[in-house]
């Protein structure tokens, strides 16, 4: 089952602000990457609130219902060793405009 690692709120740029919790709870923004030059980089970079990258977001589409989604890869040393992989998903029962980090641990 998905667990929420923290709440996003989309504004008018496209771009995403809101709360990461990993050991804590961390303001984050996910903005969008202006500079990308290659398909591997990421679309969205994450950044916390004094503009270090912890992770990257990348434009998926789910292979079932075909819809467009964001996957997001945390990656510093401020998390441990391990990678961790997440999905921006709508918050339930939430403003169109609200979205959930999910988590789904593999281990779990």
């Amino acid at each position: 089952m998905a667990q929420a690692l923290g709440y996003v709120t989309k504004n008018e740029t496209g771009n995403f602000a809101g709360t990461l919790n990993l050991g804590g709870a961390s303001r984050i923004n996910i903005v969008s990457n202006d500079n990308k030059e290659s398909e591997a980089q990421p679309d969205f970079r994450i950044v916390d609130t004094l503009g270090q990258d912890i992770g990257g977001g990348w434009f998926k589409t789910a292979k079932t219902s075909g819809k467009e989604y964001i996957s997001l890869t945390f990656a510093h040393p401020t998390l441990g060793p391990r990678k961790v992989y997440a999905n921006l998903g709508q918050a339930y029962g939430k403003e169109a405009d609200e979205f959930a980090i999910l988590w789904n641990p593999l281990d779990a």
